[in-house]
């Protein structure tokens, strides 16, 4: 049986990157582009509206700019946001990590490394740029600003806390678990809810920040 494409809106405020992104992954098999968008607010009308697998957002961009549009479609619609951008200050970077992006790739990476991302996000996988994820393990080396949780996570969901942090899926969890996915999907969900987190990346940071891992 196939599989479906992934489904993905493109947003940049610039067409000329957004048709050269377009052309790129229309030469790929398994994604398909539905829709584009030039400015955050049209792009959350067209994740709306469209219902993609993955949008993959700019940040700099007039009226709602990326970050803002990003906590929308992830919180308000439930859907994965890929961040690519050119932009890698820490302004940039922690606010769109907060907003709820999954990945977050630099314009300058190679085309292979993009159609990879776009796959992982699309599995519910964390992907990040070598240099952005240089940034969140230094700023994971500073002193923490928040208290734990007030309600503890218990042994096993410490230990896919683990697993997850070092970027597996869920599959793999599951094996090294020796349990079904739905389980582990159980642990995620259970996990995110009482850290308060958006979803895996979130939880690696919190997985570091709190010493439980190291990458």
């Amino acid at each position: 049986m196939t599989k479906s494409p992934i489904r993905v809106l493109v947003v940049d405020d610039q067409a000329i990157v957004r048709k050269g992104i377009c052309a790129l992954l229309a030469e790929v098999d398994d994604i398909e582009v539905i829709g584009e968008a030039s400015d955050g607010k049209e792009a959350i009308a067209q994740a709306a509206a469209l219902k993609p697998d993955v949008v993959l957002m700019d940040l700099v961009m007039p009226g709602v700019d990326g970050i803002d549009a990003t906590r929308h479609i992830t919180h308000e619609l439930g859907f994965k946001v890929l961040v690519l951008t050119s932009f890698v200050g820490d302004d940039q970077v922690f606010p769109a990590i907060k907003a709820g992006a999954l990945g977050y790739l630099l314009k300058d990476s190679m085309p292979a490394d993009l159609l990879h991302a776009i796959r992982q996000v699309q599995r519910g996988e964390p992907s990040l740029h070598p240099t952005i994820a240089r940034k969140v393990l230094y700023e994971m080396q500073q002193p923490a600003s928040q208290p734990p949780t007030p309600d503890p996570l218990t042994d096993r969901e410490l230990e896919v806390l683990r697993l997850v942090a070092q970027g597996i899926s869920n599959r793999e969890v599951a094996e090294a678990l020796v349990v079904t996915e739905a389980t582990v999907r159980s642990h995620v969900s259970n996990i995110l809810s009482k850290l308060h987190l958006a979803n895996r990346v979130q939880a690696t940071l919190y997985a570091l920040q709190e010493g439980l891992t190291q990458l």
